[in-house]
């Protein structure tokens, strides 16, 4: 097996399975120090990035992802809703800049957008630019010509998780492919806006799942700019409802080997964080994580307060990233 110890923290897209899990392998001490090395060598020690994420347009998903509770065929109590007002949205975006927030992230429980919705679609981005923010969406997959339209409208991210490793991905979701995510990633991609896409730990998969996951996220062609990890939130009536929860040491590995293996990618510490205790966060922050999201729901799971996290980066010595200081460029 590969000496992790001797990886040199530069962008590369060529990892190995050998390598990624030689990296998961290391002391704890050892992969959380070299970690947080490599993070200082790219970005400021002491900023975390502040994300919004709105749900606008919430409910009635004909896909089968096991851990969602948007998804019509799971009774969770999720009602299915229209998409939601421009003017609405922009309203809440308002309030997330006044909070603090430098990205505005917008997701609608779509399999894939119809042409007819982009016309809003492209209102709301215009919108928040317009308020000094940065904007991402989630709205499933896109055809070419979508991802081109959203592009020209000046949206700066879109986010398409792979969700979990090639491996264990049917286990998660049978209604559409891991090749169809990534054909929406190139689409994004080729129209030139920058790609948000990471996955979900604690969903039952195993150490290797967690290494071909980040293996195939850190050899994309070019590593996604921001790399959301999640742990998982089970959620009543889902199928994974009652799985077997992740280590917690487990899951600050993690974070580690992608701040390791994507040096320049914003690394989010996202779904989650309402059952993580303040040790555990201050932990993921050590090992690389410089984002999150703010505010008390993430689509339709819990979420801390702001207050709260104004108070743990107090404790923590930590600053919001000012807007200016995220990355604007794509990395290779």
């Amino acid at each position: 097996m590969a000496d992790a110890s001797a990886l040199p923290p530069e962008i590369r897209h060529d990892w190995s399975v050998a390598e990624v899990e030689a990296l998961f392998a290391l002391p704890f001490n050892d992969l959380v120090f070299r970690a947080q090395t490599v993070h200082r060598a790219h970005f400021p020690a002491n900023q975390v990035q502040l994300s919004t994420l709105l749900s606008i347009k919430t409910g009635g998903c004909p896909e089968d992802c096991a851990y969602c509770p948007q998804a019509a065929r799971y009774d969770t109590g999720v009602e299915a809703q229209k998409l939601m007002a421009v003017q609405t949205v922009l309203a809440e975006a308002k309030r997330a800049k006044e909070s603090g927030a430098s990205r505005y992230c917008m997701g609608a429980a779509w399999r894939e957008p119809k042409d007819r919705d982009l016309d809003a679609i492209c209102d709301m981005v215009q919108g928040v630019k317009a308020l000094g923010m940065e904007t991402c969406m989630t709205l499933g997959m896109l055809t070419a010509a979508q991802a081109q339209r959203l592009s020209d409208a000046g949206l700066d991210y879109y986010n398409h998780n792979i969700d979990t490793s090639p491996d264990y991905y049917t286990q998660i979701i049978t209604t559409r492919t891991l090749q169809e995510r990534l054909d929406t990633l190139e689409h994004v991609r080729e129209a030139g806006m920058k790609v948000c896409c990471g996955g979900i730990v604690g969903m039952g998969e195993g150490a290797s799942d967690r290494a071909g996951m980040l293996m195939t996220l850190a050899n994309l062609p070019a590593h996604p700019e921001s790399v959301p990890i999640n742990m998982l939130v089970q959620v009543h009536g889902t199928p994974l409802d009652g799985t077997q929860k992740l280590d917690p040491l487990d899951f600050v590995r993690t974070i580690a080997v992608a701040r390791i293996m994507m040096p320049r990618s914003m690394v989010r510490l996202s779904a989650g964080r309402e059952e993580m205790s303040d040790e555990l966060q201050a932990l993921c922050f050590l090992a690389g994580a410089n984002s999150i999201f703010a505010g008390p729901k993430l689509l339709t799971t819990p979420n801390p307060g702001r207050d709260h996290d104004s108070q743990l980066f107090q404790r923590l010595g930590i600053e919001p990233m000012p807007l200016e200081s995220t990355p604007t460029h794509a990395h290779g």
